[in-house]
């Protein structure tokens, strides 16, 4: 069930105390030139979440791209400092290291799908890379399947949008519900206003997740059209009602797997598809097959 009630608001305190002990600080070190093309040692920091008793941490890409060296840190003050990098996947912004230890905590992953607009979602990362253990804010769903390009120049989507306040640091970190099951990874902030940050959504992520333990990385069909997801601007454009889906904007070649997951869910014909990435991933599950 969802936490008790105080007062109408949330036990927010009940429920970040189940989840915060899996919530990890993930430090790295790089090295870059200088101006005079000298070595220079650079540090990063950001969150991830145990999401197995085995010691798989799921973060973000960005998080852990360029690291020369990790080492994990637990709020109950273990530090990991043998990390190992099981895979990750830029497209996606996904990440998964893995740690050995004993009586290591961890979360379950969520169902993002029964996310409603309004509804509490907590945010646990450590935010700004502060001493004394993770942040924890809270806020509700301000939308769902939501899209943004990153500076990588991928674009994310699905994501649930959030005022849960998520601050550098953050990313990687768990969004949670009131049951404290994992339902989103944070990931980004919008500069341009306040109180708009961005999660993963964990259902998306469970495919990537699945690929980079069983293979160390992410395998994608070549569809061979390109994919776009449906927005109010294009569903202007091309005169049509639809407000969710995916715009194919080339050709479908007969009796291709772009053609096959084109319209319509396969396990579920009653369920159309919403962004462009489910569009790819059941592409991907059908070439799986």
């Amino acid at each position: 069930g969802t936490a008790p009630l105080t007062a109408g608001l949330p036990n927010v305190a009940e429920v970040a105390a189940i989840v915060r002990p899996a919530v990890v600080s993930v430090t790295t070190q790089d090295l870059s030139l200088d101006m005079f093309l000298r070595p220079v040692q650079e540090e990063g920091v950001g969150s991830g979440v145990i999401f197995d008793k085995q010691g798989h941490i799921l973060t973000n890409n960005h998080v852990v791209a360029n690291a020369r060296k990790m080492q994990v840190s637990l709020p109950d003050g273990r530090t990991f400092d043998n990390v190992t990098m099981v895979g990750r996947d830029p497209r996606t912004d996904l990440a998964v290291l893995k740690i050995n230890g004993s009586n290591l905590p961890a979360v379950e992953l969520g169902d993002s799908d029964k996310l409603v607009v309004g509804e509490w979602v907590i945010a646990i990362g450590n935010a700004l890379g502060l001493d004394g253990g993770p942040t924890v804010t809270a806020g509700v769903v301000g939308a769902l399947g939501r899209s943004i390009t990153e500076l990588s120049g991928y674009t994310l989507d699905d994501l649930i949008q959030t005022d849960a306040a998520i601050n550098p640091g953050n990313s990687g970190g768990p969004l949670i519900n009131l049951k404290g099951e994992v339902i989103g990874i944070n990931t980004a902030i919008d500069t341009r206003g306040q109180g708009i940050g961005f999660a993963i959504s964990i259902n998306s992520a469970r495919p990537i997740i699945e690929q980079l333990l069983e293979q160390g990385r992410v395998v994608r069909p070549f569809l061979g059209v390109r994919v776009a997801t449906m927005t109010p601007n294009i569903a202007a454009q091309l005169g049509v009602q639809m407000t969710e889906g995916a715009v194919v904007a080339d050709d479908l070649p007969a009796d291709s797997i772009a053609q096959a997951v084109a319209y319509w869910r396969r396990d579920d014909p009653r369920r159309p598809i919403r962004v462009a990435s489910e569009y790819v991933a059941l592409a991907d599950h059908y070439a799986r097959e």
